[in-house]
């Protein structure tokens, strides 16, 4: 096996799959075309070798990076100039890279061969992405312009890889290295995150630029807000008890929310600084990583009811402190303890508070000390937003009320544990169905708006959106921005509900907010992300954004959706199948079946924001391309799972049956040895949810129940690949567009 450094580039026609449907052999004829006229002959003369050709591109080894780069730059001129004149004319993107390759033959892979294929699957149509090894051959030596991109993660390439796009059709513009210092410096997100405005208790971005790099919020560096602005990294434990680390980590997120309360100041979300939680950082680090000037750190001690905090307000521009204090109280001090830091701060800062500000700091959210330690004991499970969590965090909220029955922010908080359960269906996690989850965290809410608190009306806003309520939904998340405007989770919500409510643009800049607000982001935020750059056809940043998404959260099921549709539209049709094979894994694990455009819940729930039949074309359309069939009926599926009647015989008499559909209301039938029986739940839906003597028969392909003589309920049952018992999901009857799963449990 031979290694050698090698100039590697890689072309690839934009949107080859979709051109492909429309006229296959044309496209193909095309692209024949473009690789004996554009290419090959631009190839020989910089001394290139084609070694392959991979469906719809090519792959090309140059001895020597310039000409590698020379030979994409005249391409793309040549593309450019024909496009006006051949309307059908074929994009190609591009992408370059010098790296260490593996010699096999006449073939080449590794490392070096990877970058440039994930450099091209980035680059624009018609545009050249070049890696930053390749930059450093060629910057002196081709008139051409640079754009610096950052480091950016390259799938299954370990080390980000610094990129840059060529600007073919510009001159370069002094040097290269200039221009991509200055882009380092101020980057695409800062400048349009430097004004940051309260406006009717809003915080806008400027909306990006799109052509400059469409899903690069993640990776652009962050300039300093025109404001004060802090990071307040998570508090040491110095109790002798170990187990009080909630405690610090609780009062941490509380001087968080109240210094988020302040208009004039800038202040970074929870998620993005307790990622340094145990960590040995610098404050310099912490500013560069998180754009603040400010970091406020320090240390919680208890012991039994007596509290100390110790905190200090640290420069980064010059290292110094800016302020620091020592609070001495007990439990039951703990807030007025809060409030002096927080005033601290503003005063340090020059900040004057405004007078409804005023009034939120020296509110207390409870008057009962015992509560408030149930409460930030939930807040711990709460803040790691996972389905698991959130049912643990629930039993410290309710303890929370017991304590004290005017506790409005736990009442809140409760609300929106059964809010999540609701919108994103983890009803199950608490052995409930989606509606019992709905009607508990109305009774929650409905204590919670007796106090104007911030979380209430996100819970608010979250049950409209599960109810298709756009407007009411806006009106609350709106008033929660206003009461916490540093609040990341509200300008998410915000986006989530602009785009379901089909204003994707408009959503644009509210996601933009949240991830400025939260650099070290938490995996829902790039799911928004990704969903609004679909709902506006932008499917390379749809892709970019849901994989970050699912790197961060592996068992984010509509993700894998969204992923699977904008590979679908892109042409991608191995990603897409593997990103559904993903999806039909959890499915199945968690309960359910594999996916079907017919028996798929999330495409009509607020999960994917799709409410009309013209808004969930798009992705229905990628999840065909993606491979995803009709129905359980369709061919292969039923062909490989379908029982017998025969195995259904036995399956079925003598024997009951249980499982659960989408929406987690129980489905049960007993039947004889005779073949006759009782069935309930959604089993018993033409009959109110109970019919007796029934009776079960086979005509064709079909297994029927029989009630009354008249009413029959006829349905294919099939096996479920991956069900267990445990989940009760083995089987399936697949009635109509239901898929009701099942087990054989006595």
């Amino acid at each position: 096996m031979e290694r050698r450094l090698a100039a590697v580039m890689i072309a690839d026609v934009a949107g080859y799959g979709l051109l492909s449907q429309a006229d296959e052999e044309g496209t193909r004829v095309r692209f024949q075309a473009d690789l004996h006229e554009l290419f090959e002959e631009r190839i020989a003369a910089h001394g290139g070798r084609l070694i392959k050709t991979m469906g719809d591109g090519l792959l090309i080894e140059f001895h020597s990076v310039v000409e590698a780069v020379r030979c994409a730059v005249e391409v793309q001129r040549a593309k450019s100039e024909k496009r006006g004149v051949d309307e059908h004319g074929l994009e190609f993107r591009i992408g370059i890279n010098l790296g260490d390759v593996i010699v096999e033959g006449d073939d080449i892979q590794g490392d070096g061969v990877i970058i440039a294929e994930r450099l091209q699957s980035r680059a624009e149509p018609g545009g050249i992405m070049i890696s930053g090894t390749a930059f450093d051959q060629v910057e002196k030596h081709l008139d051409v312009g640079f754009d610096f991109l950052g480091e950016q993660r390259l799938k299954h390439i370990e080390k980000p890889v610094r990129t840059y796009r060529l600007l073919p059709c510009e001159a370069r513009a002094g040097s290269a290295k200039s221009l991509g210092r200055r882009r380092r410096r101020f980057g695409i997100l800062a400048a349009s995150a430097a004004m940051l405005g309260v406006a009717a208790g809003l915080i806008w971005w400027q909306p990006w630029d799109r052509a400059e790099e469409p899903a690069s919020i993640a990776r652009a560096d962050l300039a300093l807000p025109d404001k004060p602005s802090i990071a307040v990294l998570p508090f040491a434990n110095v109790s002798d008890d170990p187990r009080q680390e909630y405690f610090a980590d609780g009062m941490t997120d509380a001087l968080v929310t109240e210094l988020a309360q302040i208009s004039g100041l800038f202040v970074i979300a929870r998620n993005s600084t307790f990622a340094y939680k145990g960590r040995a950082v610098t404050a310099e680090q912490v500013s560069g990583e998180l754009g603040v000037r400010y970091i406020l750190e320090g240390s919680v001690q208890r012991a039994g009811e007596q509290l100390r905090i110790n905190a200090q307000l640290v420069d980064s521009q010059d290292g110094g402190h800016a302020w620091a204090g020592k609070f001495d109280g007990t439990l039951a001090d703990v807030f007025a303890l809060q409030d002096e830091v927080t005033r601290g701060i503003a005063d340090a800062l020059a900040l004057r508070l405004q007078p409804d500000e005023q009034m939120a700091l020296s509110r207390k959210e409870t008057t009962v000390p015992a509560a408030f330690d149930a409460f930030l004991r939930g807040w711990e499970h709460y803040r790691r937003m996972t389905p698991e969590d959130s049912v643990k965090a629930l039993p410290y909220f309710e303890e929370a009320i017991a304590l004290d029955p005017a506790y409005g922010r736990a009442y809140a908080a409760a609300a929106m544990v059964h809010a999540r359960l609701y919108h994103w269906r983890w009803h199950y996690h608490l052995g409930m169905t989606r509606f019992e989850a709905r009607a508990k965290a109305s009774k929650y809410l409905r204590s919670a708006q007796k106090h104007n608190t911030a979380l209430a009306h996100q819970a608010a806003g979250l049950l409209a959106e599960a109810d298709w309520q756009h407007p009411e939904a806006l009106a609350e998340v709106k008033e929660a921005i206003a009461l916490e405007p540093g609040d990341s989770w509200s300008y998410a919500l915000m986006a989530l509900i602009l785009t379901s409510a089909g204003r994707p643009a408009e959503a644009i800049p509210h996601i933009r907010t949240a991830i400025r607000l939260d650099p070290h982001y938490p995996a829902f935020f790039m799911y928004v992300l990704g969903l609004t750059e679909f709902r506006m056809e932008n499917y390379e940043a749809a892709v970019e954004a849901v994989e970050r998404s699912i790197r961060l959260n592996p068992d984010d099921e509509s993700s894998l959706l969204v992923l699977a549709a904008a590979s679908g539209h892109l042409g991608r049709r191995s990603e897409a199948e593997a990103a559904v094979a993903r999806f039909n894994a959890l499915s199945v694990r968690r309960g359910g079946t594999v996916v079907s455009i017919a028996t798929c819940p999330p495409l009509t729930s607020p999960p994917l924001g799709v409410k009309t039949h013209e808004d969930r074309e798009p992705l229905r359309e990628g999840l065909r391309l993606a491979g995803v069939p009709e129905s359980l009926m369709n061919g292969e599926f039923t062909s490989r799972n379908r029982l017998t009647a025969e195995e259904v015989r036995s399956l079925f008499f003598g024997h009951r049956l249980r499982g659960r559909i989408f929406d987690g209301e129980v489905h049960e039938a007993a039947i004889s040895a005779e073949g006759e029986g009782t069935l309930s739940g959604g089993w018993a839906s033409i009959g109110g949810g109970r019919m007796t003597g029934v009776e079960m028969r086979f005509p064709g392909d079909e297994v029927c129940f029989v009630w009354l003589d008249t009413a029959r309920l006829c349905g294919l049952v099939l096996r479920n690949p991956g069900g267990l018992n445990a989940k009760e999901n083995e089987f399936v009857w697949y009635h109509g567009d239901i898929a009701f799963t099942f087990s054989q449990v006595q």
